[in-house]
């Protein structure tokens, strides 16, 4: 029989960050048109669920000011960065700045979505389920659009830092 949910003792959030700094994670930019325009933050918690219907999934922080503009959208854009964007992920992970100023380019996708320009890859999905776990929210989005954009490698974040992943490669292919 399994324990209840909820009911489990679990490590600090410092121990399960370090435990999980050897995990590679993909980087994405999450962007929405927020009551107060657009809004837009990068991510490394992007999960394909289902392919019948299209679905994925993120999680944001209850304490994440994007969260609080984005919570009540219906529609929301999933860029996947390049290898080159490094600078892109940083300044949507930076608090306090204009994240859509210049030097970032952008335009407005199917349903008012702001899309970043010069990603790999565009998703753009409606709201299809929430769902509050500790103290994060699941975001599961239905895909109902996609475009293919520039060709590269991707993203990750690894060991803490943002790489491409022709670096990691490079980088293992050293050490061996």
């Amino acid at each position: 029989m399994s324990a209840p949910r909820g009911s489990a003792a679990t490590v600090e959030g410092t121990a399960l960050r370090t435990a999980l700094r050897p995990y590679a994670s993909g980087v994405a930019v999450l962007t929405a048109a927020g009551a107060a325009g657009p809004a837009g933050v990068t991510i490394t918690s992007l999960t394909s669920i289902s392919t019948e219907p299209a679905l994925i999934s993120f999680a944001l922080a209850d304490a994440s000011s994007t969260w609080a503009r984005i919570k009540d959208c219906q529609w929301f854009g999933i860029q996947i960065l390049g290898g080159d964007q490094t600078e892109t992920a940083r300044r949507f992970a930076t608090s306090g700045v204009d994240r859509f100023a210049p030097p970032t380019r952008w335009h407005t996708g199917p349903q008012g979505v702001p899309l970043l320009d010069d990603c790999l890859s565009w998703l753009v999905c409606s709201r299809y389920d929430l769902i509050r776990l500790g103290d994060h929210h699941v975001v599961v989005g239905a895909v109902e659009h996609t475009q293919a954009g520039s060709h590269g490698d991707g993203l990750v974040h690894l060991h803490g830092e943002l790489q491409p992943v022709a670096s990691v490669a490079l980088t293992k292919a050293v050490a061996d």
